[in-house]
């Protein structure tokens, strides 16, 4: 892949997990990012992408997944692990203050 398109794509991540907002509109601060400037700069840094290697790895992903699904329990019982202490704190919380 070449090196502009790589450095471009992570440009386009790297903002997409930045606080900095580039149109500080108030009521919209994230809407104009997720709807906007994010999905076109995907769709650039995919454009960027020859077609071979875009076949190549879209080839790769279809045949991973035909093998096997991916499944990671770990990770599934971590997740649900921290939604629900965080559940619990917040409940532990507002009863406090009451």
């Amino acid at each position: 892949m070449p090196l502009y398109a790589r450095a471009f794509a992570a440009i386009v991540v790297g903002y997409a997990f930045s606080p900095i907002d580039l149109i500080p509109v108030p009521m919209l601060v994230y809407l104009d990012d997720l709807l906007l400037l994010i999905p076109l700069g995907a769709a650039l840094a995919i454009k960027m992408i020859p077609d071979p290697v875009l076949a190549e790895c879209r080839e790769r992903g279809r045949r991973a997944l035909r093998e096997s699904k991916p499944v990671n329990r770990v990770a599934a019982a971590v997740v649900a692990v921290v939604c629900l202490a965080l559940a619990a704190l917040a409940v532990f919380f507002t009863v406090r203050l009451m």
